[in-house]
């Protein structure tokens, strides 16, 4: 095997078994949490900082790369194996100062994208970790939506940086529209991470996928892809005793938009089945590691 392949197959290894070492909280979002952090910090988003276009076609387009965002799905390789998602370092769009990923992180915050465990097209065989910045401020790339310098980047990152598979053009461009779409001068006040928000995000990428699947079939998967992911987030948050009846809610759903996947056709009674779901989870909410107290109690019996 090449030498540099062993090196990398090592440290995915060792990275897996330092992060086995983190807060034994069955959440994704735990495990990049650095060392002494509060997990407090589970509980709380920054303000987001889209400001919506006003026409429908781009309006949809910031949608799909908003959804296309926080799904692990996007990056593919080590990312998407380990959880990672676009959102996971830019929570809502923004930094996230509490990041630390074995192996990829220095300080709390930081990232080393082309570390060999995450890219074998751009590993440079160095620790370079850099600060992960906030997309709402303007970068070193043009956001100028008269070139393609950010769709470029933003391939860039997906199928290089991180060994993704080549992202649907839709989604492509969808991506460059959601970090165009982004004022820090508009941000809205930091807010909690609630049952509702991540409901919401299932259903939004459920809506795009029925809304994309005649005409664009690879983006209308990649949403499916995103809203089971967010189900599965979902159902993290409900990995405790006495919630057994909730988690198959979330099963069921899960299992149904995977039939859509491989070519069902049952997209109505997907439709017409989840708001008795929705209202069923809400109402067990305050028994999830959504709430505070839950959330305390558990770190400190598992911790």
């Amino acid at each position: 095997m090449d030498p540099g392949k062993v090196r990398a197959a090592l440290l995915i290894a060792s990275v897996a078994l330092l992060a086995a070492d983190r807060p034994a909280l069955p959440l994704s979002d735990a495990r990049w949490l650095a060392p002494g952090t509060p997990v407090g910090a589970l509980l709380r988003l920054p303000g987001e900082c889209v400001v919506w276009p006003r026409s429908d076609e781009s309006r949809r387009s910031v949608a799909i790369g908003r959804v296309a965002f926080r799904a692990p799905l996007l990056l593919g390789g080590q990312a998407a194996r380990s959880g990672l998602s676009c959102a996971s370092c830019h929570r809502n769009g923004r930094s996230n100062p509490n990041f630390h990923f074995p192996g990829i992180s220095g300080r709390p915050g930081t990232a080393d994208v082309t570390a060999s465990i995450l890219s074998s097209h751009r590993g440079d065989g160095q620790f370079n970790p850099k600060p992960i910045p906030d997309l709402a401020q303007p970068g070193k790339v043009s956001r100028d939506p008269m070139n393609n310098d950010l769709e470029r980047f933003i391939r860039g990152l997906i199928v290089e940086e991180f060994d993704g598979a080549e992202p649907p053009a839709a989604v492509l461009r969808g991506l460059a529209s959601y970090v165009r779409s982004m004022d820090a001068k508009r941000c809205a006040e930091a807010g909690s991470a609630t049952l509702a928000h991540d409901l919401s995000d299932a259903k939004t990428a459920f809506d795009l996928a029925q809304d994309l699947r005649l005409d664009d079939w690879p983006t209308a998967r990649l949403m499916l892809a995103a809203a089971r992911s967010a189900l599965g987030r979902i159902d993290e948050r409900f990995s405790l005793p006495g919630m057994r009846a909730e988690r198959a809610i979330l099963r069921d759903a899960s299992v149904e938009l995977g039939a859509l996947q491989a070519g069902g056709n049952r997209w109505e009674a997907w439709s017409q089945r989840w708001p008795s779901r929705r209202q069923r989870l809400l109402r067990t909410e305050g028994r999830s590691l959504y709430a505070a107290d839950v959330l305390r109690r558990q770190a400190a019996i598992r911790g």
